[in-house]
């Protein structure tokens, strides 16, 4: 199945591959989108709680813009801290996979730590079989085929001898099942450490301080709902935001804009397209 999305004010028609979401067995939640129209894509995005592997495989391609600078890369991987990013391509096509930093600990062959700031061309991971994937991608004719060759990439990488430690894992598991909303004394007291040890191991394994992973997960929540048109104001205080000018203030740190100006000006409608593609993931 697949779904094919026109916009009539660009004239940009974008088929978006079903999600595939983490079930018991997966890896990890999938979306695959390609542009029909040649176009182009103009992709913003900025921090997520999960590690982000991007594979292209149309063959043109995409230039990622980041605080490490302008790269040209085909596929690469982001971690939960690598900043706000740009991303174009002249006529992608893509598979856009999503691992918890718990999953990423052991499947990627490198700490999500370790991915702080920066965005890590694919083949620096996986060498060659980077490339193999893109050509089995390239030739797979549904989508479901795709994520089934990624999840089976994804599964050869698995080393289970790598793990995070547990109470790092327990915790990051609370921060999002709390939706952000728990504090950091909470974390310590429930995994049996002192909060500058939880810190320190948090910090070290996730690449965000628990703090600092608590602001993240809260802030993708009040992305959503502005994303599905709800006010500022009522997103703050369902979020647990102080009042709306918390919310603006923690919107600037992620993303450099105002709750108005993401959802008005850098929200593209394939953007929006996309983030409603992963709601329906998760």
């Amino acid at each position: 199945m697949q779904v094919s999305s026109f916009d009539s004010d660009t004239g940009v028609e974008w088929e978006i591959g079903p999600p595939s979401r983490v079930v018991p067995g997966r890896r990890a939640a999938m979306i695959g989108f390609r542009d029909h129209s040649a176009s182009g894509l103009d992709l913003r995005v900025a921090d997520i709680p999960a590690v982000t592997v991007l594979v292209e495989f149309g063959g043109d391609g995409l230039t990622v813009e980041s605080a490490g600078g302008r790269r040209e890369l085909t596929a690469f991987v982001a971690g939960c801290a690598s900043g706000a990013m740009r991303i174009n391509g002249a006529r992608p096509a893509c598979v856009e996979a999503r691992l918890s930093p718990i999953q990423a600990y052991s499947l990627l062959g490198v700490a999500p730590a370790e991915l702080e700031g920066t965005v890590v061309d694919l083949t620096e991971l996986w060498g060659s079989r980077a490339g193999l994937l893109q050509e089995r991608l390239a030739a797979a004719v549904t989508w479901e085929q795709r994520f089934a060759l990624t999840e089976a990439f994804l599964a050869g990488r698995d080393d289970p001898t790598r793990a995070m430690d547990p109470e790092v894992a327990v915790s990051w598991q609370r921060i999002v099942t709390s939706r952000g909303q728990i504090r950091v004394g909470e974390l310590a007291e429930a995994c049996g450490w002192s909060r500058k040890r939880l810190w320190a191991r948090f910090h070290a394994q996730v690449g965000l301080t628990p703090k600092r992973a608590a602001m993240l997960v809260r802030f993708r929540h009040a992305v959503d709902g502005l994303v599905a048109g709800g006010s500022a104001a009522d997103i703050a205080a369902s979020c647990g935001y102080t009042d709306q000018s918390h919310l603006g203030r923690d919107m600037s740190s992620f993303v450099g804009v105002t709750p108005a100006t993401l959802t008005r000006k850098v929200l593209n409608p394939f953007s929006k397209r996309r983030h409603q593609a992963w709601e329906h993931s998760s």
